[in-house]
């Protein structure tokens, strides 16, 4: 089973940029897609970005289009968010978690590992 840290949030201005990173552990990081989600205060969690096992192929909600992109490094079990033109409405703390991919392209993402810590990123105005 994969466990997974969070870490590159912080605060930063609006229109600023973020750079989140998702160490796993385990030997079997690359067969999985990965994916990307937030949570807000009062909010329940959602789905941002997915990404498939070969990095191949990748999934964004419409919030964040043109915006953001995840990637990933097989090779270092690791899987990355750029935040790009930051806003206020993304402050949230963010989570990554391994994904069935069907299950993002019918709009209802489901994280099929345990929650880790998330990192929070918080965007001022």
């Amino acid at each position: 089973q994969v466990q997974l840290v969070e870490s590159g949030g912080g605060l930063v201005q609006a229109g600023g940029s973020l750079r989140l990173s998702c160490a796993a552990s385990g030997r079997t990081f690359s067969n999985y897609a990965m994916g990307w989600f937030r949570q807000a205060p009062g909010k329940e969690r959602e789905f941002v970005a997915a990404i498939s096992w070969s990095g191949g192929s990748t999934y964004y909600a419409d919030s964040v289009k043109g915006r953001f992109t995840i990637s990933r490094d097989n090779a270092k079990n690791t899987v990355y968010l750029q935040m790009n033109s930051l806003k206020p409405e993304d402050t949230a703390v963010y989570y990554c978690n391994a994904v069935l991919f069907q299950t993002v392209l019918t709009g209802h993402a489901v994280g099929i590992g345990s929650w880790g810590q998330g990192t929070q990123v918080t965007v001022s105005s």
